[in-house]
């Protein structure tokens, strides 16, 4: 009997032993178990100004940025203030900050903040405050307090005004480690994998007030917006351009080329493609602005083959009536889906910059401050700094990747800047509707988000009470808004589908997500 449990015990001390030496070929001596706390950073800033362009193909839409027009056949969901039933478009944003983010940005974080790398911690407590913000921005209510919880499979949501205290406690911690000196603060540990601000912590610092400041003026139908918070938030962030946060596409692979480049065909595939509609071309074509043409709409805007800029109406089935000649080009500069290998224009480049945030959408956003403030001589100047800043930046941007449109001249901004029509003389003269239309240009293609709830803060049609028209005028909804809406106009989209409504349906469940006109349900964040 000892013979044999001694045998037995043999044998298991052998079993125990062959399986470590069988589990050690996992053990690879040329890729780490354990990688450095700034190696997390890059892929994450990549998807930081990246995974809102993917979105915005859906978003723009809804803010008649584009709409889905050549070689189409039938209105697009999208284009009806829709959505794709079992689909994951529009929900690139929530797999990122659920799932590229993640666990990631909670090991980076750990491994800063034992190393006391508090620039590093600084910055991800910046990526956890973006996460939180564009997704309760785009979904409402989402899953906060139990996110990267691996002991889960079932997640309950919280609320947007949860989500919107949670970000404003992460900023606020962002700018406090951000100022510290002690303990392992590198700007040359930092800039190994910083890929928009090269290590600089002041211009971090000075996005982390700019996110504040976006987040705060977000209240603004609310009692408790302070308008005066905003702006001195905006005044402690970005000073120039200068200080833009934008991401370089070195353009070398697919992958590492702008999400807009011909070469991802993202926005002109290889039957079907994104036309401009009359509402952006309204915004810049002298309609809206007392004839004034923007000098800006040549170097952003497609033309048509003749030369001329049109936009197309989002209620007619592609290019409706309109010759060939007469059809907008598509936003790389070419008919149909022509301009592979060759120069774009503006954002529409394989190496153009993309942005998180700029100076100038800051500037808009302490003109709106002010102006609600009652402040409209301060409301004015940020106005105008706000366009001065914007036709700069994109020059900036068509000399990116060597574009094919001209610079606009100092004579044509200064011109342009000196139209009553677009610059009111005295701060009297100034509107909301002149603020947020301006702004719109300034985001247009790239600050989807931001655009969009813009857009929903004003409910799309707003009247401006002392302008007398919209806020945004010439927008107006659908006329066959998708049946799902119930005549309704979108508010938010829908979470994401295969990790949602597939894997958290009851969650879903409690907050009325399972309603077939979900899409449509009020933000909390718009309300009174």
């Amino acid at each position: 009997m000892r013979r044999s449990l001694r045998a037995a015990a043999l044998g298991l001390m052998a079993l125990s032993a062959g399986c470590k030496d069988f589990l050690d070929v996992n053990e690879n001596p040329n890729a780490p178990q354990t990688v450095s706390a700034n190696l997390y950073l890059a892929p994450m800033l990549h998807w930081f100004a990246t995974s809102p362009q993917f979105d915005g193909r859906f978003i723009g839409r809804y803010t008649q940025q584009w709409c889905l027009c050549q070689g189409v056949t039938a209105l697009s969901t999208w284009d009806r203030m829709g959505y794709d039933p079992g689909s994951d478009n529009g929900a690139q944003q929530w797999r990122d900050v659920y799932w590229t983010f993640g666990q990631n940005l909670v090991d980076m974080s750990t491994k800063a903040e034992a190393e006391q790398r508090w620039d590093l911690l600084g910055v991800a407590k910046i990526l956890k405050a973006w996460g939180w913000q564009v997704t309760t921005d785009m979904h409402g209510e989402i899953i906060v307090k139990e996110a990267i919880d691996q002991s889960k499979f079932l997640f309950n949501y919280d609320t947007q005004e949860y989500a919107y205290q949670e970000i404003q406690r992460l900023l606020t911690e962002a700018i406090t480690l951000l100022q510290r000196n002690d303990g392992a603060v590198d700007p040359v540990y930092l800039a190994r994998t910083d890929k928009i601000y090269n290590g600089d912590r002041a211009k971090w610092l000075k996005l982390a007030y700019g996110m504040l400041a976006l987040n705060l003026n977000h209240y603004s139908n609310k009692s408790t917006y302070k308008p005066a918070d905003v702006i001195a938030a905006v005044d402690k962030s970005f000073a120039s351009n200068a200080d833009d946060a934008l991401l370089i596409y070195p353009g070398t692979q697919n992958d590492d080329t702008n999400f807009w480049g011909r070469t991802r065909g993202n926005i002109q595939g290889n039957a079907s493609g994104y036309r401009q509609t009359r509402f952006v071309v309204g915004l810049m074509d002298g309609t809206v602005f007392g004839g004034v043409v923007d000098p800006r709409m040549s170097r952003m805007l497609a033309p048509s083959p003749d030369g001329a800029y049109r936009g197309l109406d989002i209620n007619v089935v592609g290019f409706g009536a309109l010759t060939a000649a007469q059809q907008p080009n598509n936003f790389h500069g070419y008919a149909g889906t022509g301009g592979v290998g060759l120069p774009g224009r503006y954002l529409f480049a394989d190496k153009a910059k993309i942005p998180v945030m700029t100076y100038a959408q800051l500037q808009f956003i302490k003109a709106e401050a002010a102006y609600r403030g009652g402040d409209k001589a301060t409301a004015l100047a940020a106005y105008r700094n706000a366009i001065s800043a914007h036709i700069d930046w994109v020059n900036e941007r068509n000399l990116d990747n060597s574009q094919s449109p001209l610079q606009i001249t100092l004579t044509e901004k200064n011109t342009f800047l000196a139209a009553p029509a677009v610059v009111p003389t005295t701060p009297a003269g100034l509107t909301l509707t002149h603020i947020m239309s301006q702004k719109y240009i300034a985001q247009w293609a790239w600050g989807h988000n931001e655009l969009w709830m813009d857009m929903r803060r004003y409910n799309y049609t707003d009247i401006d009470p002392a302008s007398g028209r919209q806020v945004y005028p010439g927008f107006a909804a659908p006329t066959n808004l998708y049946p799902d809406n119930g005549n309704k106009i979108v508010q938010r989209i829908r979470p994401r589908f295969n990790s949602e409504y597939v894997w958290n349906r009851d969650a879903l469940d409690k907050i009325g997500g399972l309603a077939l006109d979900y899409h449509t349900k009020p933000m909390w964040i718009t309300q009174p």
